[in-house]
């Protein structure tokens, strides 16, 4: 029990972790990681519920565990690598989809799931063995597409970023939303999650003509 204590003790501390995409865009009182966990599960398990022969369970276990790494790997974005010190460069750059070449892109990205992988391993080590090797599993579908509820999820992770891009560009005007519709238009193909991104774009955007 003295593990689990301290398991969900640690865990708390993503509660007060400002996600780093909001952070560089210059977003007063940004989002927390444990917030939009939250939102991305109720999203998860309502749009699940839209499809047939889905393992909400699992879908919602991946949803709960997708960023518990982030407490020591760290939240980070496709703009890390590139990023100006300079704020005025630096909100030029919010106005852009930053492009990598192929190697660029593999090199990055494993980088990132190195980090991740050994700061999950951290977290859980200590964790009965079973469930630990739940947690480990659940993450490795999420981020590998392992199964129809993993790749689901990844690209539900993502929707709820893209809500939370609007609202913050409804309220601040930024952060700049043409790159965000570059970027869902690379990442996005479920269908049920394009109707959701439809319905989003004529809320805050008033556009009833899709653009996805």
């Amino acid at each position: 029990m003295k593990e689990l204590v301290n398991f969900f003790h640690e865990i708390g501390k993503l509660k007060s972790k400002p996600r780093r995409g909001w952070v560089i865009n210059d977003i007063k009182n940004p989002e927390s990681i444990a917030e939009h966990t939250f939102r991305a599960a109720i999203m998860a398990w309502v749009l699940s519920n839209r499809r047939k022969n889905f393992n909400i369970e699992k879908v919602l276990k991946i949803a709960l565990i997708h960023d518990i790494c982030e407490i020591y790997a760290g939240d980070t974005t496709p703009y890390d690598s590139i990023l100006p010190r300079n704020k005025k460069k630096r909100a030029e750059l919010m106005k852009t989809w930053p492009r990598f070449s192929n190697y660029e892109k593999k090199k990055l990205a494993k980088e990132k799931y190195k980090r991740e992988k050994r700061a999950l391993e951290k977290l859980i080590s200590k964790l009965p063995l079973n469930l630990k090797k739940e947690i480990k599993k659940l993450w490795l579908d999420y981020e590998m597409g392992l199964t129809a509820e993993g790749r689901f999820f990844r690209q539900m992770d993502r929707l709820e970023d893209f809500l939370q891009s609007m609202e913050y560009w409804k309220k601040y005007k930024k952060p700049p939303q043409g790159p965000w519709w570059l970027w869902a238009r690379e990442h996005f193909d479920d269908p049920v999650l394009l109707e959701v991104i439809r319905e989003m774009d004529n809320k805050f955007h008033k556009h009833k003509k899709p653009r996805i």
